[in-house]
């Protein structure tokens, strides 16, 4: 079965025809970008995915009969996006995105990683007015809608399962503006969301997990500052979540977390963003607790984590840099002999992008407590493509 180049065939004819569609509909603007890109990889140990690894898996002798590390290459991060833009419907701007890359698995053959699964990233449309503006679609929490630099996590954000909740989630947002100047502009958004429990689905049939029982949607809001423009540009935010998990009979346990994020530019070349939450049972917003949602006696599981990144730009081209993330759960509510305890990682990288031409170069290592022990796994990623 040759089913890359078939997705290959159905993505080039969902272009042609959402081009189509827009010719037809005057005022319109559509604008089609996208990065092919080759991760080649080395992973030194076993962890839960040796392309685009998140946390350390300790290695058993009585079953790993082969070396647990491994070096290969894949185009599974390969992105393509279609926007479209409309001034002056319904007395303001409408924009649209439609983002989609080839990381949703992989069909099982003997081909493994060369026939992957096209997936939709993100996915939205925003109506804004001069005031406000009403969002509706897939994207990442608002509380956490920030994400770290990289070209070797692209189809999972860096960081996932070590301070960073960033899942793609389907939700409606509504948005104001408290202050608005042409310099500065304060933002109080509220947004219902879809549960997730983040638990793995069947290939293709699903079944509602233990935040979709709830019959509940997740509830999020934030306070957000924003100001200057171009490399200079900056933000601020700090939001709120809860939400509700099935349990037997008819009581909820609660899913809630605070979190601050930041993009703070120090000069035109500098720059430091991050982010950082508390809460329980968060698995679902993107691997919170190291993917986690229950403990000992079904308990929510309590964390605490977050991320920093530091990016300097010596050049146009050039982007150097290097952070650290960590997710640290509450010990007590941990099963000691099965669960994760803390996952810190740390990385360096630098990317060249003379355009269209995209290189880089990432180094992460992943340190993973489990209550008999620490295990430890070292990343390289040399990523090459181009953008169109």
């Amino acid at each position: 079965m040759r089913l890359a180049p078939q997705l290959g065939l159905a993505l080039a004819a969902c272009l042609v025809a959402a081009s189509a569609s827009a010719q037809e509909r005057p005022g319109v603007e559509v604008t089609f970008t996208g990065t092919v890109l080759m991760n080649g990889f080395y992973t030194s140990a076993k962890t839960n995915n040796v392309d685009l690894p998140q946390f350390a898996v300790p290695g058993d002798a009585a079953v790993d009969s082969f070396p647990t590390a491994g070096a290969g290459a894949t185009m599974r991060q390969t992105r393509v996006q279609v926007n479209a833009f409309l001034a002056g419907f319904a007395g303001g701007n409408l924009s649209a995105e439609l983002d989609v890359d080839f990381f949703g698995g992989q069909q099982p053959s003997a081909g493994g990683r060369t026939f992957p699964l096209l997936r939709i990233r993100r996915a939205w449309g925003e109506l804004a007015w001069s005031r406000g503006a009403v969002f509706v679609g897939q994207e990442a929490p608002p509380i956490a809608e920030l994400n770290p630099v990289s070209l070797a996590a692209l189809g999972l954000s860096a960081y996932s399962g070590a301070g960073n909740l960033w899942l793609w989630i389907p939700q409606v947002r509504l948005s104001g503006d408290l202050v608005s100047t042409p310099g500065f502009v304060f933002t109080l958004e509220g947004s219902a969301l879809a549960p997730t429990g983040y638990t793995p689905q069947g290939p293709f049939l699903t079944q509602p997990d233990r935040a979709e029982q709830s019959r509940r949607p997740y509830l999020q809001s934030r306070l957000r500052a924003r100001w200057g423009a171009g490399p200079t540009a900056g933000e601020v935010s700090v939001g709120g979540h809860y939400g509700w998990l099935s349990t037997a009979g008819d009581s909820l346990l609660a899913s809630k977390a605070a979190a601050v994020a930041a993009r703070i530019p120090i000069t035109a070349e500098v720059e430091l963003r991050g982010e950082a939450f508390v809460g329980e049972g968060i698995a679902g917003l993107g691997g919170g607790a190291i993917g986690q949602n229950f403990g000992v006696g079904g308990v929510p599981v309590r964390t605490r984590g977050g991320w920093a990144q530091l990016n300097l730009h010596p050049a146009r081209t050039v982007t150097l840099g290097g952070g650290f993330g960590i997710d640290d759960p509450e010990d007590e509510d941990l099963d000691l002999a099965t669960q994760r305890l803390k996952n810190q990682t740390w990385e360096v990288h630098a990317h060249w992008r003379p355009a269209p031409i995209v290189l880089g170069l990432e180094f992460r290592q992943h340190r993973t407590t489990y209550g008999a022990g620490s295990a430890t796994a070292s990343h390289v990623n040399l990523a090459a493509g181009w953008t169109f």
